[in-house]
């Protein structure tokens, strides 16, 4: 944008000079975290360290109102700064005072604070809002599920849009503590440990805390009829996990699947390290969806999951991801790999311990099902671009890659890696690039090689590197390559993330 010059008069110039001259460092935030696939995600000059919500939800009519009280911290001197939301605003106070506020793009809310913000100040947002999810369309599309009963929200890369303002990106994570009131007779669910539950008036509120740090759209929420259940694993850990009161012929194969949380845990624990949060569960509400999502500490899982009867397999790869996804997350959405793979992985490990298929065998499968001319190989799993962010080669042929690396180190150091990578990165970020960095330095072997061929090559791995990283089989003929017993039961979670909608904004 052009602006024209304009010579203020004497008056105006001694104004100007009264205005310290550090004014001119206070500039607003960015709109955006940065990127690659999703420039709109997130946004600059500041960090949230807690969120509070503090929400009365109505599900006859879809009426969410809420307080939302942001703590955060300043990283640059800030004029302005945005959040992330689509429901309407009624009031923002930034350090107790009333702010001005504007929306722009399709869901950035511009909040300009009473006095400038320098850098490395501990600030406080509150904002007030009401609306009904359900009806906020970006790009045509909404993230809440109207249920029979309520109402959730499940999704990736987007969700906190539509419940609370926030720095919506996976490099910005926080605590939080979820207080939701409904009607007496529903429930509220949500992430963490439920601390308190009361009633008054006709209405029940439900405390939530999740202590640990946390993505937004790892953020979850829904309210319902559900029969909950209780429960520890050996460790102490809280089980919390829940079926919707009507999810009629699909209730027994989700049940049945979802109860296996306790064990799936307890066994990913010796795989992965310790478990990394306060809490662990899953829940499946009335939502006519097939995909589930790691929501953090409590899994969302579409009934459609179970159309086809009980599938612990998914229950294996939404609970992998607490600790690669959720614990340790993407830095950049072309990152994806860092989840997905690992998640996949998962359940080809637990193929192998069940011994319905071993790893390898998994990988000759997938090796042997894909001619090179298949587009399956087209897609680079370490960067599949947002189209392919999904795609099942980010979940095969990224599966495809730890085979190889556990070929090419040997059990010991593979598995050493899988539970040293969650706990030196805890509860922080990482990208591809790091993962192999890392592996580099923890084998002391030369990786970049092998993972450039299975994560960045489109194409097909000629048959002599396949044979060298999986083995002879690698060159077999399609026929001649058994399908595993664990095979259909794996790839129903295919499109566990295939949310309905383009994974834009």
């Amino acid at each position: 944008m052009r602006h024209r010059l304009i010579v203020p008069g004497a008056a105006a110039l001694s104004l100007l000079l009264a205005i310290p001259a550090s004014a001119a460092s206070y500039t607003p935030g960015a709109p955006g975290a940065g990127d690659s696939y999703y420039p709109e995600s997130g946004n600059g000059g500041y960090d949230v360290s807690h969120y509070d919500l503090r929400l009365k939800y109505q599900p006859k009519t879809d009426l969410l109102e809420g307080t939302a009280t942001l703590l955060a911290t300043t990283t640059q001197d800030l004029s302005r700064f945005n959040l992330d939301f689509g429901l309407k605003v009624s009031e923002i106070r930034v350090n107790g005072k009333k702010a001005s506020f504007a929306t722009s793009g399709k869901h950035e809310l511009e909040v300009t604070p009473a006095a400038p913000l320098p850098k490395g100040k501990q600030i406080s947002v509150v904002v007030r809002y009401a609306g009904k999810p359900s009806e906020l369309k970006i790009d045509g599309f909404s993230a809440w599920h109207r249920t029979p009963d309520g109402g959730v929200i499940a999704q990736e890369p987007d969700a906190a849009v539509w419940w609370f303002p926030s720095n919506d990106h996976p490099t910005d994570k926080a605590t939080y503590d979820i207080s939701v009131s409904v009607p007496d007779g529903n429930q509220a669910l949500s992430n963490g440990v439920l601390l308190s539950q009361t009633s008054k008036l006709g209405w029940t509120r439900y405390n939530w805390r999740s202590d640990k740090p946390q993505a937004t759209y790892l953020t979850t929420l829904a309210v319902g009829k559900f029969d909950v259940t209780k429960d520890t694993t050996a460790n102490g850990l809280p089980v919390i996990t829940a079926v919707s009161k009507d999810l009629g012929s699909y209730e027994g194969s989700a049940r049945a699947s979802i109860e296996r949380t306790t064990e799936v845990t307890e066994w990913l624990e010796s795989v992965f390290g310790p478990y990394p949060f306060n809490s662990v569960g899953g829940y499946v509400p009335n939502v006519k969806a097939g995909y589930a999502l790691e929501t953090q500490t409590r899994p969302f899982y579409g009934k459609e999951a179970f159309a086809n009867g009980t599938n612990v397999s998914v229950v294996v790869h939404e609970l992998a991801h607490q600790w690669y996804g959720d614990s340790v997350s993407v830095k950049d959405w072309k990152d994806i790999w860092v989840n997905e793979g690992f998640a996949r992985y998962s359940q080809w490990l637990w193929s192998e311990k069940e011994g319905e298929g071993t790893g390898q065998e998994l990988a000759d499968y997938v090796y042997a099902q894909h001619p090179a001319d298949d587009p399956f190989w087209k897609v680079k799993p370490g960067d599949p671009g947002p189209e392919n962010q999904f795609h099942g080669a980010v979940y095969d042929r990224g599966a495809l890659a730890l085979q190889a690396l556990r070929n090419e180190v040997g059990d010991k150091a593979f598995f050493g890696l899988l539970k040293s990578w969650p706990t030196d990165k805890k509860y922080g970020n990482a990208s591809v690039h790091d993962f192999v960095t890392y592996a580099e330095r923890k084998t002391g072997k030369p990786l970049a090689g092998l993972f450039d061929t299975w994560l960045f090559q489109p194409s097909k791995p000629a048959a002599a590197a396949a044979k060298k990283t999986l083995g002879a089989r690698a060159a077999a003929p399609a026929k001649a390559v058994a399908q595993p017993k664990s095979w259909k039961s794996i790839q129903a979670t295919n499109h566990v993330h295939d949310h309905g909608h383009g994974h834009g904004h």
